[in-house]
């Protein structure tokens, strides 16, 4: 497949690490794995490949996963 999967992750909090962007988007088995991705500059940040595993991750930016595209947006409180 060379479609990229579009997803939207909503913020909660004003920032989340970058490992638990993967874990909680079902991207990876574990932290563990997330971490590793991570370290093997697997996933990139805003455009810039990201070895920081505990990178903050703000509403705004773009993260970029093997056919994955995460868009970070802040939740509202409707």
């Amino acid at each position: 497949m060379s479609d990229t999967d579009n997803i939207i992750a909503e913020l909660e909090s004003e920032f989340v690490e970058l490992y638990k962007i993967l874990k909680f988007e079902g991207l990876s088995e574990s932290g563990g794995s997330a971490k590793q991705a991570i370290a093997e500059g697997l996933v990139s940040v805003n455009g810039e490949v990201e070895t920081r595993k505990r990178k903050k991750i703000r509403p705004g930016d773009q993260i970029d996963f093997i056919d994955h595209h995460i868009e970070i947006v802040s939740k509202s409180d409707d």
